[in-house]
């Protein structure tokens, strides 16, 4: 399988894809930030820092390192009935749909829960793949690279031979520290060196050959 894309010329013979969901695979930032804020006001956070602060992480660490006094696992329990039920514009991003089409061996990397990538999924009209590896399955989120390895040796594939599309950095890390090859999805240019082996602005950018 070969990975092509259009900006710049990048060309990754691989034999898997691992794909981050939120960021990535499907618009969900506004309905994240929407759930984020409520929660930050409902216990006088300041929504801006804890937003800062989600970016691959579990909704448990989150809430463990933003708000350590308080009941993690109810408040997780909480978060998640409020993120199944309301997926309000969420959509597929640009390319998703003709990625997955084409693609070969592929799996969904989240740090979210299962149910909630699920509904996800299904809210974008996007495929729920045999391969889905949330924080259900996981003893510790992103950065930590659990995630990405269970990906591989579930599509049995080899680490190096993957090739992980991500959005945030504890994702990349999580992807480099696997060893596998990164590619930072970045739609608005922020000035900041890339921080994956490569850099494009969406799927929309990138096209699989067999």
């Amino acid at each position: 399988m070969l990975l092509l894309s259009a900006e710049p010329d990048i060309r990754l013979s691989c034999d898997a894809l691992l794909f981050d969901m939120d960021g990535v695979l499907v618009d969900s930032l506004p309905t994240i930030e929407r759930h984020l804020r409520e929660w930050s006001v409902e216990h006088g956070l300041d929504p801006a820092k804890v937003h800062e602060l989600s970016g691959g992480r579990t909704t448990r660490e989150l809430i463990e390192l933003v708000a350590p006094g308080l009941d993690s696992s109810a408040e997780e329990a909480r978060l998640l009935v409020r993120e199944v039920e309301d997926t309000a514009g969420i959509s597929a991003s640009p390319g998703a749909r003709s990625i997955l089409a084409d693609a070969g061996p592929w799996a969904v990397v989240t740090s979210g829960r299962r149910a909630v990538a699920q509904a996800r999924l299904k809210a974008a009209g996007l495929p729920i793949p045999d391969v889905l590896v949330t924080a259900d399955d996981v003893t510790a989120g992103k950065p930590d690279p659990q995630g990405y390895l269970q990906a591989a040796r579930r599509l049995r594939a080899a680490a190096g031979r993957c090739v992980v599309l991500e959005d945030a950095a504890a994702g990349i890390d999580a992807g480099v520290a696997a060893g596998m090859t990164t590619i930072e999805i970045r739609p608005v240019p922020t000035g900041r060196p890339r921080l994956g082996d490569h850099l494009v602005t969406g799927l929309d950018v990138l096209r699989v050959v067999r």
